[in-house]
């Protein structure tokens, strides 16, 4: 791909509405562009490992907090009407806390992926979406994040005695159909969640960039991405 052609592709797409003045058109080259992307989805993942990967970071935040599938959510109502609710609290809390503590695995992965990203990679997501920058991490890191996940996750749910009770009760559900195979094994089900959560703060984080660049205060993010 040539230098030109790169600069006016970034200079007719935009990223997400916004417009490179021509200055900025005349002096950006693809080495410049490719480096602002990565600084932009540095930024993003950088920010929603460290909102997530703490006390809280799943459990108090409404938009990832790990809640019990719909099945034993709707058994939970009848637990805490019988004076159980403090066991079902224990374990909301452990598959959230374990969300937490696997998290910080997941900022090498992220980081080497951003290393890796080619000068095509970089021009697909000025390209794409609102979310192209959390398909990018998902397509590239998802499969090992889990790998990377699940043992944290199998540790911290460990000490609560509910997840062998759930995992026991869930699997003769599923058997009987009435429980998807994925949510059938709480340190799956949470390492997934916590993907899934991982994504959506990474999301978020990308829709501030796109949204105003100069306020990340990044020379090389107002110069790609600046109005």
């Amino acid at each position: 791909m040539h230098r030109r052609e790169f600069t006016q592709a970034l200079s007719w797409v935009g990223l997400s509405g916004l417009w490179l003045p021509a200055c900025a058109r005349a002096a950006l080259g693809e080495s410049d562009a490719a480096q602002g992307v990565r600084a932009a989805l540095e930024r993003g993942a950088v920010a929603a490992v460290g909102l997530l990967g703490r006390t809280d970071g799943f459990l108090g935040n409404d938009k990832v907090r790990i809640g019990l599938p719909g099945w034993l959510d709707k058994a939970a109502k009848l637990l805490r009407a019988t004076g159980q609710g403090q066991r079902v609290d224990e374990l909301v809390t452990a598959m959230n806390r374990a969300a937490e503590a696997a998290v910080p695995e997941a900022r090498p992965l992220l980081v080497n992926a951003i290393k890796s990203m080619s000068v095509e990679d970089a021009l697909q997501i000025v390209r794409g979406s609102d979310t192209a920058v959390t398909e990018f991490f998902s397509a590239k890191t998802r499969e090992p994040l889990g790998q990377k996940f699940l043992p944290v996750v199998t540790k911290a749910t460990a000490k609560v005695g509910l997840a062998e009770r759930y995992n026991a009760v869930a699997g003769k559900a599923a058997g009987l159909g009435l429980v998807k195979g994925e949510d059938a094994n709480i340190q799956q089900y949470v390492t997934r969640r916590a993907l899934d959560g991982l994504f959506t703060m990474i999301g978020e984080e990308e829709r501030k960039i796109r949204a105003d660049p100069v306020q990340t205060g990044s020379a090389i993010l107002k110069k790609v991405f600046g109005r």
